[in-house]
């Protein structure tokens, strides 16, 4: 079963993967549709090669970073399990300092981590630190997550540009996209507790730049092939 940490490290992820998935093929195809906007192929073309590349681009992007951070956290783990029967006192001076800091009193807080050392040192010093030793972070979940969304998010633009009429195309998908992004923008907020309005507009102002480039690119680009 999932521990908490996993579960968010997924939702983390994948909402990451489907946001890259919306703008980054959006984008994509709608450059594409402006440079050629009856050629249904080429549209549909580039927007699987998009998907493709995406999909796998961001897995490999996730295992790689949260790889690096399940890293040192183990480190921080073994540097623990090695120090708590040779170096007992610095950690425990390391849970001192960090209950100080957190407003707890010199008297009360050697007290505490004596306490807390006692009861389980590793648990103890790997808190201080900001992780738990029993839920360290996977990166093959977010790699999936990531994978996955980037998929479902690209499905949105994909459907709009190839299945509404040529003359309402490009806006439609430009509207459905930036709706979509509305609500991973919200999500994503929500997540790290932050502003859901100014998370929303970052998202959203930021997917709208991208599709107004390619789309101007495209413009640039437009071609006959007859």
């Amino acid at each position: 079963m999932d521990t908490i940490n996993q579960r968010l490290n997924k939702l983390r992820a994948g909402v990451l993967g489907a946001n890259d998935g919306i703008v980054s093929v959006a984008a994509t195809v709608i450059g594409v549709a402006a440079a050629l906007p009856e050629n249904m192929a080429a549209i549909a073309t580039a927007g699987v090669a998009a998907v493709s590349a995406g999909a796998f681009s961001m897995a490999a992007g996730e295992y790689v970073s949260v790889s690096t951070q399940r890293d040192t956290e183990r480190a921080i783990v073994d540097r623990v399990k090695k120090g708590a029967t040779s170096d007992a006192i610095t950690l425990i001076t390391e849970v001192v300092d960090d209950l100080k800091e957190r407003g707890v009193s010199p008297a009360i807080a050697e007290r505490a981590a004596a306490e807390m050392y006692a009861h389980d040192p590793i648990d103890a010093v790997a808190h201080v630190e900001g992780i738990d030793p029993d839920d360290l972070v996977n990166p093959w979940h977010a790699a999936f997550a990531s994978f996955f969304a980037f998929i479902g998010g690209a499905l949105l633009p994909m459907a709009a540009i190839l299945l509404f009429p040529v003359s309402i195309r490009i806006p439609l998908t430009f509207v459905s996209v930036v709706l979509a992004l509305l609500i991973t923008g919200w999500v994503s907020a929500r997540l790290g507790q932050a502003d859901p309005k100014r998370a929303a507009f970052r998202t959203v102002a930021g997917g709208a730049i991208g599709m107004a480039f390619t789309y101007g690119v495209g413009l640039l680009f437009n071609v006959n092939l007859g």
